[in-house]
Order: structure tokens, then sequence, then C-alpha cells
């Protein structure tokens, strides 16, 4: 989402590296890159202004003057200027009482009844017991929407059809609740085709009907200056206390994250990364300023790799892997485990400078490549993938057809699968040799 705007402000990056000696001069030359990057990504204009003189009254002043590498350290103001005005810290939802309300407000089309089944999903997974329920009375599928999304989520869904008094729906679902021992409600709210007073007033009336702990205000990416007028007046009507930025994958130019906290005082608390329901993640302003600077979110990775990654799954084959027993089965586990991860694109993008190369390399390629590997061991008997040396040329026939590929790439990745089969025997062996090193040593 943030292209356009990291690669604008690398290349003003570059010449603040190259400062040897801070001028105000250069400074401002430099910055008047920088806020033309802010602008052209659509961030407020008035929220551009104030970062830049923020910057420039920092740059100028003696912390830099005295720096031994004073444009290396503009680059440090930079970011840290980034994340103050996207939050500093994780807000994080706050929820009390039994039952805790979350009331998700938005305008149509925004991402609300995903969203708030990507949230429902989430606090499960931290303990809590959602129930997600369907106020949304005039968008004739977005029940059926809610409760579909609440299957896949495995949660329950609280619906009243045919009802179109919202605040029964909340008072029964309330009780439900109760009656249920589900500490989290979740209300999809109706959205809102652009700002319609006598629908604000009715989430009015919702908000003073069940005391929610959390409003949500759930926006598009993509809506740019225009979410700034969306957010202040949600805000006035309803007093938000945070809100979800949807579609943060997408190739919106991202001024409405960069605007949203420094123009309603209001945190961003999550984002929606991408279409399934575990694409949703806490939104931490110090990674995303990270991202935007070219400069990766290995801490996300790792996050991302240890809910998808099977601990005592990956250790057995780590065993394996040191007694050269690594086999087609071993292999195939590995790829579907690393698909857990999500798109090539996402995870090299997280790494240093990963997102340039994303951009200069054909990943839905190697994607691709990936996919004809898993058909090509899938393809095989549970023999053939255990003792790889039983595939004659009849047998290879046989596997390329059921895989939709050619024997000549079954043979490709027969000979790659045999080259880490060796590489890793060999790693085994060294392994085994500098412990019996350390050993001997430690006799000594």
């Amino acid at each position: 989402m943030f292209d356009s705007l990291s690669t604008k402000l690398q290349n003003a990056f570059k010449n603040l590296r190259g400062m040897g000696k801070i001028s105000e001069a250069n400074v401002g030359d430099a910055l008047r890159e920088v806020r033309m990057a802010l602008l052209e990504a659509d961030v407020n204009f008035k929220v551009a202004r104030d970062f830049i003189e923020r910057v420039k009254s920092k740059s100028v002043g003696q912390e830099v003057v005295q720096s031994i590498q004073p444009g290396q350290q503009i680059v440090k103001i930079i970011h840290d200027e980034l994340v103050e005005l996207l939050g500093s810290a994780n807000a994080g939802v706050q929820l009390s009482g039994n039952p805790s309300c979350l009331l998700m407000v938005g305008l149509h089309g925004s991402g609300k009844t995903t969203s708030s089944a990507k949230l429902g999903r989430l606090l499960l997974r931290q303990g809590r017991t959602p129930l997600l329920v369907a106020a949304d009375v005039y968008r004739p599928a977005a029940m059926d929407q809610l409760e579909k999304l609440g299957q896949q989520a495995q949660l329950p869904v609280y619906l009243h059809r045919g009802e179109t008094d919202v605040l029964k729906i909340a008072r029964e679902a309330l009780d439900f609740a109760r009656a249920n021992n589900r500490n989290t409600l979740i209300f999809d709210t109706a959205g809102r085709l652009q700002i319609d007073e006598p629908l604000v007033q009715e989430l009015v009336r919702l908000r003073d009907l069940v005391k929610p702990q959390e409003i949500l205000l759930v926006l598009d990416a993509a809506t740019g200056q225009e979410a700034v007028n969306v957010a202040t007046h949600f805000d006035q009507a309803l007093s938000i206390t945070g809100s979800v930025l949807t579609r943060l994958d997408g190739d919106a130019r991202g001024g409405a994250a960069l605007s949203m906290k420094a123009v309603t005082g209001k945190p961003i608390k999550f984002a929606g990364m991408g279409e399934k329901l575990e694409d949703f993640e806490a939104f931490h302003p110090e990674r995303m300023a990270t991202r935007i600077l070219g400069m990766g979110d290995v801490v996300s990775l790792v996050e991302r790799a240890a809910e998808a990654v099977d601990m005592d799954e990956a250790l057995r084959l780590e065993e394996k892997m040191r007694k050269g027993q690594f086999t087609l089965d071993d292999f195939l586990d590995q790829l579907r485990q690393m698909k857990k991860l999500g798109p090539l694109e996402s995870i090299i993008s997280m790494l240093p400078g990963g997102a340039e190369v994303a951009k200069n390399t054909d990943l839905s390629k190697q994607e691709k490549e990936f996919r004809h590997m898993e058909a090509m061991i899938c393809a095989m008997t549970r023999q053939e993938r255990g003792n790889p040396h039983l595939l004659n040329a009849k047998r290879r026939q046989r596997i390329a057809k059921g895989s939709g590929v050619t024997v000549t790439a079954l043979n490709t990745m027969l000979n790659k699968f045999a080259q880490m089969q060796q590489m890793m025997k060999k790693m085994g062996k060294f392994q085994k040799m500098m412990s019996r090193m350390g050993g001997g040593m430690l006799k000594r």
C-alpha cells in the first residue's frame, strides 16, 4: 500500500544520508521532497505541514549539528516523528464488564462485517468468548454474510431475521450473551452510504443502550482525504475510541493511515491486511513506520511465523534433517507451513529492503513453482515419497500427467530435492564432528 510513498521517501533519504554538514538550506531542500511525497500519498495537508515543521526544527538544532553522521540523524528524526504521527504505541482494546460490548461503525462498504468477524477471531485466540451480533437491519445480505463468517471463525452469531428494531436486537443479544456465558459482544452495525443523520442518531441510541467499552470506526484505507472528514463526523457524534483500517494490502496511497491519529486524536487499533479472516492484526505504529521507510518489519514476521508454524513439528523436522532422514513428505509439510505465512510478496516485504526486492522480482512465478512442487509430491504414492529411487520412467510419466507438469519439471524438482538431502547430510556430519571436538576439549 505504501509502495509509492516508501519509494519517494527513500529517494529523499539518499540526499539526506549524504550530507556531511547540515544547514537550514540543504535540510529545507530535502524536506521539501518529503513534504511532496506525503501530499502525493494523500496525507492531510495540515498534518503534512506540521510534520515537516517539527522535523525541521529538530534537524537544525544542536543535537544534529554535533552528530557524527548528521544525515543519518535526520532520517532517525523523521522515523521518530512518523511513529509519533501514527500513534506512538499499540493502543489495544480496553474491555471491562461482563459482557463487554464493542460497536463497529462506518460507511457502507468499508469492511465492517468482515472486520467484526476478524476481530472476533482475534479475541477468541486471546481467550475471550465473543458473540457476533447482526445489528444491520438495512442491508439484506448483512446477516447472511455475518452468519457465514461466524461459521468460518467458529464463533456464534446472534441474529433476528425480520426484526427492524436495532435496540430490541441489542437487548435480546445481551440476554443471550449472559445466558450462554459470552463475555464480549461485537455489534456489526448498518453502514452508511454517506453521513446520514437519522442513522447516526440510531447509533447514538444503540450506544446509550449497550454502553460499549469500544466504538471502533472502520475505514477503507483507499478513502483518502475523505476518511478524515468521515472520522471527524463520527467522532463528534459518537466519541469513537479508535479506528480499524481495512485493505492495507491494496494499492491505495496510504494518506488515511498517516492522517487519522493527528486529526481525530484517536488511535488506529487494528489493520486489515487481506480478505482472509487471519489477515487482521493489531496496529503497531513503530512497525508501520519502519515498513514505510523501507526498513521492513521483522517483529511482525516472527509473530506471524510463531502463530503459523507448529513448533513440535519444526523440531521434529530439524532432527530428521540432522540425521539425513528428510523425505518428500517432510518437504511437502514445509511447503504447506510456508503457505500459512501468506503470499511471498507479503513475507519478503517485511524484511529490511524487501519491498525493493519484491518490486524487482517475479514472485508470482516462484509461487507458481511452489504450487507445482506441491502438486507433484501429492501425485506420488506414500511409498514413492519415502523412497524416490523407486521413480522409474513409467512412474515419472504418471506423476507428471497427474500433476499437470512436464517430466522435465518433475526431474528438475527431484534433482533439487536430492541436492538438498545431500547438503543436509553434510551439515549433520559437520555438527556431529563439532560436538565431538567440543566434548574432547571439555575432557582436557
